[in-house]
Parts: structure tokens; sequence; C-alpha cells
């Protein structure tokens, strides 16, 4: 509890210093709230912000681009742990020395990293690997440090829809995100279930696990000696084709997408190293999982690009998307109507699949449609694979392997899902459906003529219009109940009728007063609802 509070203290002090005060109290002022103040505070707040820097930095569907851009630029630079604490660690999981595991252990570690430290080291058998060792308690601490922060988002009376759009949602994500990079083993399995996908694939493949010796936070994995894939020096001097290794990239990349639906969720360059002329995926602690529905989706969606087709990317979004409000279909079509219109100019050479995409995405979002989060994942990794793409081979157009691949993966899947049993059940239902269609015609024409048929229409969101026309006419009333109290009290006034003061009619008056009341009452909900 004790460390609870001053932790609290710590981060409401380093968010006020730097302009997010208001998160905690609304009075606070705004006027210092930078992206890149959010980095720099992220960055005194220690690791397990880092962390979520770098998750926030990925998910453009939950902050703006402009935070985006400024939270991609955290770097871990965390000091390292000292090689007594790294030895307990690993003598806690295995019960026995890095002495007696390693023919070599480097003390000095090869990269560190907020939530683990790798370390190079050679078994017994001469196998040089990386072991990656997880921080001591950085799980409880960033455990402490998410708590802190949902008791923020509980507390604010703060708006969060300049930068974040939700601040609880986004927590989630991140809670969700961190607990599975906290578990070594997930990446362990990601990697496995990547290696067996791609096994066919002779110019793929990703590191070695060592699961005897990899646990919830050790995991010991083959070491990759390669150099990154955008080395162009390199690729030079070993003379590589690099149109076809582009190609090669691109097309490995949309079978993780289209065909396998599980895909390298950062495909930056330090990601992919290049050994004996395979491309080597490392890192598997961020992958995108496509459900059989989604692959399908996306599948659908680049043949419609290919086709124009502008009802099939439509049906595609209200497929896999999740509503929010009400949503209309004649506007949404107009807006991907736009989207095709300013493509068509273009080539295909010229048109970015990941650009597209996105604006595809914020179209549906402007409608009241989110999508999944693995697309929202997959439009970030096409960006990143198209700048590596483009820089080994600027020619190349990924738009121009996609369309072809996911062309001949559909013929393939309508050839092997071809079911016999299944055409001809269908067939008969057809066939015994459309010998009804006669009598449905003439019942049809009957109820018409008879003047028995009805025509049902169902007018979707009209309660709000109904509302402004009530007010609308309700303020109307009141204005000439307005002026129809000017006008009699003006009437009394100048008859001077009536109960006297100071020689003026107590009801002449009393009528201006309460039309004075009722006109500055309207004129202000007029100007609340800004329509003076």
């Amino acid at each position: 509890m004790k460390k609870s509070v001053q932790r609290f203290r710590e981060i409401v002090k380093v968010l006020a210093y730097y302009g997010f005060g208001y998160l905690v109290d609304s009075k606070k002022n705004r006027a210092k709230r930078f992206p890149q103040n959010l980095r720099r505070a992220f960055e005194e707040l220690g690791p397990t912000f880092i962390k979520i820097g770098q998750i926030l930095s990925t998910r453009p569907d939950i902050i703006s681009d402009a935070y985006i851009k400024e939270l991609s630029k955290l770097q871990d630079d965390v000091p390292a742990e000292s090689y007594d604490t790294i030895e307990t660690i690993f003598n806690s999981e295995f019960h026995k020395t890095v002495e007696e595991t390693f023919e070599k252990f480097n003390k000095k570690p090869l990269a560190c990293a907020s939530i683990a430290q790798v370390h190079e080291a050679i078994l017994k058998d001469g196998t040089k690997v990386i072991v990656k060792i997880q921080r001591p308690n950085i799980e409880e601490k960033m455990k402490l440090d998410l708590s802190i922060l949902y008791k923020l988002a509980s507390l604010t009376k703060a708006r969060f829809t300049d930068f974040i759009i939700n601040p609880t949602e986004a927590l989630d994500e991140i809670s969700m995100s961190t607990k599975m990079e906290l578990d070594f083993n997930t990446e362990a399995k990601n990697i496995e279930h990547f290696k067996e996908l791609n096994k066919d694939v002779s110019y793929v493949t990703c590191p070695y696990i060592f699961k005897e010796l990899s646990t919830k936070h050790i995991l010991t994995m083959e070491k990759i000696d390669g150099f990154k894939i955008d080395n162009i020096k390199k690729l030079a001097a070993e003379n590589y084709d690099l149109n076809d290794l582009g190609k090669k990239l691109a097309l490995t990349y949309f079978k993780q997408v289209f065909q396998d639906g599980f895909f390298h969720g950062d495909p930056h360059p330090g990601n992919i190293l290049l050994r004996d002329k395979q491309i080597c995926f490392i890192d598997f602690g961020l992958m995108g999982n496509l459900s059989k529905n989604l692959k399908n989706a996306l599948n659908d969606m680049i043949l419609s690009v290919a086709y124009y087709d502008i009802d099939k990317i439509i049906s595609v979004i209200m497929a896999v998307g999740i509503r929010h409000g009400y949503v209309d279909r004649n506007q949404l079509y107009e807006d991907i109507d736009y989207i095709f219109s300013s493509y068509l100019s273009a080539s295909l050479e010229n048109i970015k699949i990941s650009q597209f995409l996105q604006e595809v995405f914020d179209c549906a979002k402007r409608n009241n449609i989110s999508l999944p989060k693995d697309l929202i994942i997959l439009v970030r990794s096409c960006v990143i694979l198209e700048g590596v793409i483009a820089k080994i081979s600027p020619d190349i157009s990924i738009l121009d392997v996609a369309i072809p691949f996911v062309k001949s993966q559909n013929n393939d899947s309508i050839l092997k899902n071809f079911n016999v049993n299944e055409a001809l059940l269908n067939s008969y239902l057809f066939l015994k459906n459309s010998s009804k269609l006669p009598s449905k015609i003439i019942e049809l024409s009957n109820g018409l003529m008879r003047g028995r048929a009805k025509i049902q229409f169902n007018i979707k969101n009209i309660d709000e219009p109904i509302s402004e026309i009530n007010k609308m006419v309700n303020r109307v009333v009141l204005a000439l109940i307005i002026s129809s109290m000017i006008i009699s009290s003006s009437l009394i006034l100048h008859s001077n009728i009536g109960p006297k003061m100071y020689g003026m009619s107590i009801i002449g008056i009393t009528g201006y007063g309460i039309a004075a009341i009722l006109g500055f009452w309207l004129l202000i909900s007029i100007i609340r609802s800004k329509k003076l």
C-alpha cells in the first residue's frame, strides 16, 4: 500500500510537470500538452511506461497520429541487471548454475530492454544461442503501474478524446499486451507455430527454440548469425538479386496474412535477417492472428480493389466490423466511392496497399464502425514492410504482388473446398424453391388487385429529427405567447385599468415582467443550441 501511494504521487507529479496535470485535475491548464511532452514523461517514469508507450505507438485506433509518431521514438534505455541477479534468476528457474548449463556465457548483455535483457551463450555441444532473461519483479512493477493508471482513469473528469479515444479500453489493451509479453511461453509457441506453417518455404526460417532451457521468464533460442535485410552494401557484396529478394519478402508476408492468417506484427529491418540466402524472422512478441472469417474478408477486400467493386468492400466492412450506432449505408457508399475515385486516377504501380487499407478503415470509423484489432496491426505492419521493400527494390509495388497471390489462393480454395454432395443438395433446394415461384407471383398479383398488399417502411434514427422539430415548434409557440403578453400588457397600460401602483396598472407591469423573463429564457436557449 505504501509503495502504491508513493508511486501514485510520483506518476501524478511527473504528468503534472509535463503538462498533463489536467488528467487528475480538470482545472489545470492544458497549454503544455504536446505529444513530445508525453514521450518525455514516459521516459522519466521508467521501464513500465516506456513499454506502455511502445505498445500505444502500434495502435492508431487508440491514439492520434501525432502521438503515434512521437511515442514511436521511445527506445529502451534501461541499465543492465547485474550478472549475480541474472545468475540467481537462472538458478531459481532451472535449479542448476549457468556454468553447469553453458560452455560459455557472456556476462555482458547483448541488449537491454524494459522487460528483459539478452545474453549470448554457447551450449555444451557448441551451439550458439541467445538467452532472453526477464528482469526481476518486473511483472509486479508493471501490474502496480497499470493499477494506478486504471485508478487515474476512473478518477479523472478530463476528456481524453484528443489523444486517447477510450482510456479504459486503451488500458485493457495495454494490460493484455503486457501480460502476453511477460509470458515467454507465448513467444516460444509463436515461433514454433510460425516454423510449422513455413516448413515448406525454403527461403524462410526462424530461430529454433530449446524447450528444456525455456520457461515463462527465460527463453533460449538459436542465434541467427546474419545481417539486416536492408543492409544494401552487404547485399551487394554477397551478390543478392534485390528484385528477387523484394518479391520473396512480399510473397512470404502475404502467405502469412492471406493463407496462414498468422503474421509477424513488427517486420522492421531489425527483425528480418538474412542468412545463407534465407529470410530469417526474429522477435515474435507481437503477432497478428486472423480468424478464418477475417482472413476471407481480407481476401475479398483485396480482390474488390482489383475489380473496383465498392459493394463488396461495404459488405466486408459491415460483416467484420462492430457497429457503435446508426450506420448510413448510403453515406458509407459515397465515402468508399470517393476513396476509389482518388485511386482510379493512379496506376496499380503507384497504389500503396497500407495507405488504401488505412483510408478504408478510417472511413469505417467515421461511419460508426470499428474494425478488429488484428486488422489495425496488419495496416501498421504493411506500412513497415512497404518501407523495407521500397529500400531494397523501389520498383516493386506490393499491390502488384498481393493481387495475383490472392487471386491464385481464391482459385485454389474454390477447387479445394468444392464438395459434390453439398453442391447437389444446394441444387435440389434451389429447384424445389423455384417450383413454388409461379404460385407466389400469382398470390402477389391477386393481393395487389384486391388491395390487400401492404408495403412496410422502417425509418431508422427518426427520433432525433422529431425531437428537434418539437423544440422548434415549442419555441415558436413560446414566442407567440411572449408577443401576445407584450401586446396585451401594452393595451392594459394604455387603458390604465385594474389595481395601480404609482399611477400605473400592476397587471400591465406584471405582464411586461413575465414577458421579459420568458424572452430572456428563450434567447438563452437559442444561443445554447447554437441556432442563433
